[in-house]
C-alpha cells in the first residue's frame, strides 16, 4: 500500500462512504446482530480509516478493511461495556471467536447482505410505515428529514418509527435472512414500495440545490435490479422498468436554472435511449405475465412516451383516460404519479390522441 496525502485520503474515505457505507453496514449488522452496534461500528471504522490510511496507505480492498475494522471496534466497545454489564460477556466472547471467511466479504456476499437487510427491514412483524422508514434509513442512508418529506410527515415521527422498529427486530428476534421462496411473494410488495419511495425522493428531491438527486435515483434503480435478480416477478420488473424510463428523461427534464422542463418542451435527443430500451423490454416481459399491477401499468404508460410509435401513443392516451393517481399508486404518493400523468396527457395531446 502506497502512502497517500492526508487530504487525498480524506477525499477517498468520503467517496467510499458515499458509495459503500450502506454495504458495509449491511454486513456489519449480519456479523454483529444489532443495528445500533453496527452503526456505531460503521462510524468507528471510517474514523479509523482516515488515520490509518493516511499513515499506511489505502488498502487494496477498502470495503473488507472497513468491515473488519468495524467488527473489531464493536468487540472492543462491548468488552468495555461488559465490565459493567455481565450479560454482555458471552456476546463479546461469541463475536471474538467468530471469524469472517473471504466469501463473506466478496461482491456476491455483500449484495446478499443488502438483500437480507432489505427483507429484515420489511418484515411483516413491523408496521408498514416502520418498514419503509427503516429501510430508507438503514439500507439507503436517507436522513429522517428526507424520509419525512417522502412520508408527508414530521421528522420526529419518522425517528420514533425507526427506533420502535429496531426495538421490535431486537425483542422479537426477527431473523436477518432472505425469506424462503414460498414466503417471498407476500413480502415483495413492501420491498417494492420502499424502492419506489427512494426513487421518488431522488426524482423530486426535498433537500439540496438540485431538483433531482441522481444518487438516490441510481440507488433505487440498483435496489430494483437486485430485487428483480432475486425474484423476477411481473411487478418487480414493472417497477424497475418504470424507474429506468423516468430516469432516461433526467437530462432533458432539468433546466440550467434548476427548474423542471415539461415533457412537450424537452429536448428528446437528451433522452437515454439505452435506458428506454431496457425499460421497454422489462415492461413487455411484465405485461406478458398477465399479472399487471400498478407499477407495471405506470411503466406501460411511460414506455409509450419513450417508444414514440402510434401504438405507444395510443397507450399513453388510453392510460391517461382510464387511470387516476389513486388507482395507480400506493396510498399517500398520488402527487408523484399525478405529475407523471400530466406528462402522459401532454404527450397524448401532442400526438393528437388525447383530449
Amino acid at each position: 500500500m502506497a502512502s497517500d496525502g492526508a487530504d487525498d485520503v480524506r477525499q477517498r474515505v468520503d467517496a467510499i462512504y458515499r458509495s459503500d457505507s450502506r454495504r458495509v453496514l449491511a454486513t456489519l449488522i449480519r456479523l454483529l446482530g444489532d443495528f445500533d452496534l453496527a452503526e456505531e461500528a460503521l462510524h468507528d471504522a471510517f474514523a479509523a480509516a482516515i488515520e490509518s490510511w493516511a499513515r499506511d496507505g489505502v488498502p487494496a480492498n477498502p470495503r473488507a478493511w472497513l468491515v473488519s475494522a468495524g467488527r473489531f471496534k464493536a468487540i472492543d466497545r462491548l468488552r468495555q461495556r461488559a465490565r459493567f454489564d455481565a450479560s454482555l460477556v458471552s456476546l463479546t466472547e461469541q463475536l471474538g471467536d467468530a471469524t469472517s471467511s473471504m466469501n463473506e466479504l466478496d461482491e456476491d456476499g455483500v449484495e446478499d447482505d443488502r438483500l437480507r437487510l432489505i427483507f429484515t427491514c420489511c418484515h411483516p412483524a413491523l408496521t408498514p410505515d416502520a418498514r419503509v422508514a427503516l429501510t430508507l434509513r438503514e439500507v439507503c442512508g436517507l436522513t429522517t428529514e428526507e424520509i419525512a418529506h417522502a412520508f408527508l410527515t414530521s421528522a420526529p415521527t419518522v425517528a420514533q418509527r425507526i427506533v420502535r422498529a429496531k426495538g421490535k427486530i431486537r425483542d422479537a428476534r426477527i431473523p436477518y435472512q432472505i425469506p424462503s421462496r414460498a414466503d417471498l411473494p407476500e413480502r415483495l410488495d413492501a420491498v417494492l414500495h420502499v424502492v419506489y419511495l427512494v426513487f421518488n425522493e431522488g426524482y423530486s428531491a426535498s433537500t439540496g440545490e438540485s431538483v433531482v438527486r441522481q444518487d438516490l435515483c441510481a440507488e433505487a434503480i440498483r435496489l430494483g435490479r437486485l430485487v428483480v435478480e432475486l425474484m423476477p416477478e411481473a411487478e418487480a420488473m414493472g417497477l424497475l422498468g418504470l424507474l429506468l424510463l423516468h430516469d432516461s428523461r433526467r437530462a432533458a427534464r432539468n433546466a440550467v436554472a434548476g427548474a423542471l422542463v415539461l415533457l412537450d418542451e424537452q429536448d428528446r435527443s437528451l433522452w437515454n435511449r439505452e435506458q428506454i430500451a431496457e425499460g421497454v423490454t422489462l415492461v413487455e416481459r411484465a405485461l406478458g405475465s398477465r399479472r399487471v399491477g400498478p407499477y407495471t401499468l405506470q411503466a406501460a404508460i411511460a414506455a409509450g412516451v419513450g417508444a414514440g410509435t402510434e401504438a405507444a401513443a395510443k397507450l399513453v392516451a388510453t392510460g391517461s383516460e382510464i387511470a387516476t393517481p389513486e388507482q395507480m399508486t400506493p396510498a399517500g404518493f398520488a402527487d408523484f404519479i399525478k405529475r407523471d400523468l400530466e406528462d402522459m396527457r401532454a404527450a397524448a395531446k401532442l400526438a393528437g390522441l388525447g383530449k
